[in-house]
């Protein structure tokens, strides 16, 4: 099936004090229509940066290499005119912290209709009717009332379900769902996911979902990227990447994951991931895991890993699987 969206050598970076941090640093990837792929990785990884890079929203940082190519088109080459067509129109965001984006000022029912009025040229009056339609379909409950409510009156996941509603509001080809059961408790983070899933089956959706949580991956995804301080490491089907990771970053994600203790009466045992994120400013060498990695090998602190191609349109960069190594 061809790709919606093609990202490829994409460079981002922002300005500090000690020189310029690369947040994301000559990513490629591809998602393919109808599909939900999961960018993963701890924070810091440049998740969220790439995220925002396809719709041209990563102030204060810049874009400084690469290209995104939506639907044919290289979004990083469009004049601004052209993208705020683009954003909330052909491609839906569904922000993190939807309590930090709904406006505190606004009823709920003038946000959802305001992308309305913009992009499809409904009235003021054909956009509230819609706005209710819209909070209805993401299960809001009681969305006449709920339209009238300020956003400090909803809870976390009502909140959500508001943000997917503004996302989805102008039929969008793409929707990028940034951490969207964040913050929640297990039952309301269960609805979202099957919600998403309902809203992407009935509206033919593309999904690229960002994520820290592998629950979450396991839920919906069909392909995974898996970041390390601004770079790809592995890509894989999300099955695939379950029962057999390749890169020691993933594997180190997966067992950071609690699992049952045989032997400690219903504890969950826990293995850390030993270290930290590099700094941005100042990433180490050659791997830029190899200071946490317990398989790396003495060429890792030197050497960039190539992108080596496996079985089963896998990728992954890292020296263990480099042809010119174990060949």
């Amino acid at each position: 099936m061809p790709s919606l969206l093609e990202i490829r050598g994409l460079k981002v970076e922002y300005a500090s004090r000690r020189g310029p941090v690369r947040a994301v640093d000559g990513l490629d990837l591809a998602v393919e229509r109808g599909s939900t792929y999961a960018l993963v990785g701890e924070s810091g990884s440049g998740k969220t940066a790439a995220a925002y890079s396809i719709l041209r929203i990563v102030e204060p940082g810049r874009i400084t290499g690469g290209r995104i190519v939506f639907d044919g088109r290289d979004l990083l080459t469009l004049p601004e005119k052209e993208m705020r067509k683009v954003r909330g129109g052909a491609i839906g965001i569904a922000f993190q912290e939807p309590g930090a984006a709904l406006n505190p000022v606004l009823k709920i029912g003038t946000q959802v209709g305001e992308a309305l009025r913009i992009h499809r040229g409904l009235s003021r009056k054909q956009a509230w009717a819609e706005a209710i339609r819209l909070l209805a379909e993401v299960s809001l409950p009681d969305p006449e009332r709920q339209a009238s409510a300020y956003a400090h009156e909803l809870s976390g996941g009502m909140k959500q379900r508001v943000m997917l509603a503004i996302a989805l509001s102008c039929r969008p080809k793409l929707l990028v769902a940034d951490e969207p059961t964040s913050a929640l408790d297990v039952t309301i983070q269960a609805q979202i996911l099957a919600l998403l899933r309902r809203l992407k089956a009935e509206h033919d959706l593309t999904v690229l979902l960002i994520t820290h949580d592998f629950g979450v991956v396991a839920e919906v995804a069909d392909r995974v990227g898996v970041m390390y301080a601004g770079k790809l490491v592995e890509e894989s089907g999300a099955r695939g990447l379950f029962e057999d990771p390749k890169h020691p970053y993933t594997r180190a994600l997966l067992a950071a994951i609690p699992e049952d203790d045989p032997g400690g009466a219903g504890r969950r045992r826990l293995v850390a991931l030993p270290g930290n994120v590099p700094d941005p400013a100042a990433p180490p060498s050659g791997c830029r895991f190899h200071p946490r990695c317990p398989e790396r090998l003495p060429r890792c602190d030197l050497d960039v890993p190539p992108d080596t191609e496996l079985d089963g349109g896998r990728k992954v960069a890292c020296h263990l699987y480099d042809r010119a190594l174990v060949r």
